[in-house]
């Protein structure tokens, strides 16, 4: 059965921004959702699968209204507001798009890009301990490092903690040149650049140098007590169950954590459990601590990013069912 609907801008120069260059928007929208889009003057005529075409007209409904806020308009952004719309029809893009955590020093917002980003930053805000759990590419360390910076100038919090466990993915550290910092640095590399695309050089290297933000391997957190801090433990799956204990133990008053990770990608001997997994289980009900899962729905990176996990993910379904399986 097909279904037809029209749309009309009513709005020449508002047309022209919605439909792109050549209509390279419209034609995107048509590959994505798989539907006809015709367009005469500024009203664009919609037809295909009724359900397809009811998403497109809530998109075009909702792209005017950003476009009508002054919002730009990408094409990677009519991609995230496919998915969200896909999902629910009935959500506000501009309530998640609108969304300002920071902007950056080339000027450019960061806001979230799906419902998923939109729930975890609204966690963080309102939350003491916060876990971003997904595959990569979903933005987890992204929007937390940006959390922590908007914090950091707003005077909340008084100094950034960036913590990252080494651990070897196959390579072994003793094989690596220079002492025990030097080793580890490459591992914390993901957290300075997620730092350098938010803020200009001098910027960054003055708060590096002043201590304001800190960069640290795990193992250098035991012993302290961190006050009136912002602390992102990235790459959390490959803790232990002790060392993500002694972590959210660290935790003084005025202080704030984000804790991320992918449970697919876990690093450490078999014989010990990720502390990632072990913390869902036992603080799932504490107050003050809210979990945000991630899906590949929300990856924003390169789509073919978004196909690679989702056939990681299929993978591991068929291994766990041939494992479950009667021999």
């Amino acid at each position: 059965m097909s279904s037809s609907k029209h749309f009309d801008v009513a709005d020449a120069a508002l047309a022209a921004q919605l439909f792109g260059q050549q209509n390279k928007h419209l034609k995107l929208i048509e590959k994505k959702l798989g539907i006809r889009l015709g367009s005469q003057g500024t009203a664009i005529h919609l037809s295909g699968e009724p359900a397809q075409v009811h998403v497109g007209y809530r998109l075009l409904e909702e792209l005017c209204l950003l476009l009508r806020e002054n919002m730009p308009l990408y094409p990677t952004d009519i991609d995230y507001a496919i998915r969200i719309l896909s999902s629910d029809s009935t959500t506000s893009l501009k309530d998640i798009f609108g969304d300002t955590v920071f902007i950056s020093a080339r000027n450019r917002l960061i806001s979230p890009k799906s419902l998923a980003q939109k729930s975890y930053i609204d966690n963080i805000r309102d939350n003491h301990v916060v876990f971003g759990i997904g595959p990569a590419g979903t933005g987890k360390t992204y929007l937390a490092m940006a959390m922590g910076v908007a914090a950091l100038m707003r005077k909340e919090v008084s100094r950034i903690m960036l913590v990252r466990p080494a651990v070897e993915a196959g390579e072994k550290l003793g094989f690596l040149p220079g002492d025990l910092a030097e080793k580890v640095n490459p591992y914390l590399r993901p957290l300075y650049d997620a730092l350098y695309d938010m803020l200009d050089l001098e910027k960054v290297q003055t708060l590096l140098e002043t201590g304001i933000v800190e960069v640290a391997p795990l193992a250098f957190m035991r012993g302290r007590t961190l006050n009136d801090a912002f602390v992102i433990l990235d790459e959390a799956q490959n803790t232990t169950a002790e060392q993500m204990k002694m972590f959210l133990t660290r935790l003084g008053f005025g202080s704030r954590a984000v804790i991320t990770g992918d449970v697919t990608q876990i690093d450490l001997p078999r014989d010990r459990q990720s502390g990632l997994l072990h913390a869902i289980e036992v603080l799932n009900s504490v107050p003050g601590i809210a979990f945000t899962h991630f899906s590949d729905v929300d990856v924003v990176r390169h789509p073919i990013v978004q196909a690679i996990v989702r056939a990681y993910q299929q993978a591991d379904r068929q291994n766990t069912d041939l494992n479950r399986s009667p021999r």
